[in-house]
């Protein structure tokens, strides 16, 4: 259901046409908050939608708009509602029922058909050593760590467990793509649950930004960054001081939209230099890769990647963020290696 009021708050005054990481690449009012607003407005009037697919398809729902709107309109939920609203209409982008498609066929939105915790092997471990009937903290890895950065999965991990955080038996993707697009996903929030339910989870552990949103503010559970887990805790971890700068990129779903800005500043700073990047916590520029963008517009969501590097102070040796999303999107935009999970960098600094 689109939030009608919050439409109607929107008094188009044009300030998210200065923030908007679409608008910036693309150029077109249509491609910009205050355009997605006017037209979300016609398909309240009754207007049948099909035309606004690749305007709302290419909101990454960085919340940049909400952060700068005087009015205090929050467009990014009235986007996801749109789109929602149209695909109960049966009117949804290809890439949007392939991306449903993968996900319902294997639990995870890369499409992949290997084990979702493979990565325990790096460890020397298995599934069955690493879950407990019963545990007060789960680690919820997500799927692209589990996937494309299997190395990151096994460290975070391996620093959790010494914390007795398990795993969940069999996770599934966590329904953030089906969400942030306005699909279905209630067959992967349900089996999730069902498992957190059955170990009597308290806090679930994740070191993704898309899944740290949609497991808080979507499954209503009590959630922990990796990065707040860190801070908490890295008095623990027996680290020593590195000899260079990082800069940190705060992930759109983890800093802006839920406040998590201190936390991997604090863990960063006990071990090297932070050179802040020239637009950073609340303001900070998106990475491209949110609200579905990268699966349905990878040229525009690379773009906007390419354009957030430019934020980028010199002196700093490496890019540190805490998203593995934001990991891939910037190293394939120019970022070349540099660009790594804060998780990286402690295994770098810790002594054992």
């Amino acid at each position: 259901m689109i939030d009608i009021d919050q439409v109607r708050r929107c008094v188009r005054c044009g300030a998210c046409r200065a923030v908007c990481p679409s608008f910036e690449v693309l150029g077109w009012e249509s491609f910009n908050t205050r355009g997605r607003m006017l037209l979300i407005g016609k398909i309240l009037d009754g207007a049948d939608g099909s035309w606004a697919l690749d305007s709302l398809g290419t909101c990454t729902t960085c919340s940049l708009c909400s952060q700068m709107c005087p009015a205090g309109v929050a467009p990014s939920r009235v986007v996801e509602d749109a789109r929602r609203a149209l695909a109960s209409r049966k009117i949804a982008g290809a890439w949007q029922i392939e991306l449903r498609d993968r996900i319902s066929s294997t639990g995870n939105s890369l499409g992949e058909v290997g084990r979702r915790q493979g990565w325990l092997s790096i460890l020397g471990a298995d599934a069955s050593s690493a879950t407990k009937e019963r545990a007060d903290q789960v680690y919820f890895a997500g799927c692209m760590a589990s996937y494309r950065y299997p190395e990151t999965a096994a460290r975070t991990f391996g620093i959790l467990r010494r914390f007795g955080v398990s795993l969940l038996p069999s996770e599934r993707c966590c329904g953030s793509p089906l969400l942030r697009t306005g699909l279905d996903a209630s067959e992967c929030m349900e089996e999730n649950l069902r498992q957190i339910n059955e170990m009597d989870v308290d806090v679930v552990v994740t070191g993704c930004a898309g899944c740290y949103t949609t497991l808080k503010n979507d499954y209503g559970l009590k959630v922990m960054s990796v990065a707040d887990f860190l801070a908490s805790r890295v008095s623990e971890l027996e680290i020593r001081p590195l000899d260079f700068a990082v800069t940190y990129h705060d992930p759109c779903h983890l800093g802006r939209v839920n406040g998590i800005f201190d936390q991997p500043r604090k863990v960063i700073k006990e071990i090297c230099e932070l050179e802040e990047m020239r637009n950073s916590r609340e303001l900070a520029r998106c990475c491209g890769g949110g609200g579905g963008v990268r699966a349905g517009y990878k040229d525009l969501s690379r773009e906007i990647a390419r354009r957030r590097l430019d934020d980028v102070p010199p002196e700093a040796k490496y890019i540190v963020t805490a998203c593995p999303m934001c990991v891939r999107n910037l190293n394939e935009a120019g970022g070349h290696g540099r660009v790594i999970d804060l998780v990286d960098l402690v295994a770098m600094a810790c002594r054992r």
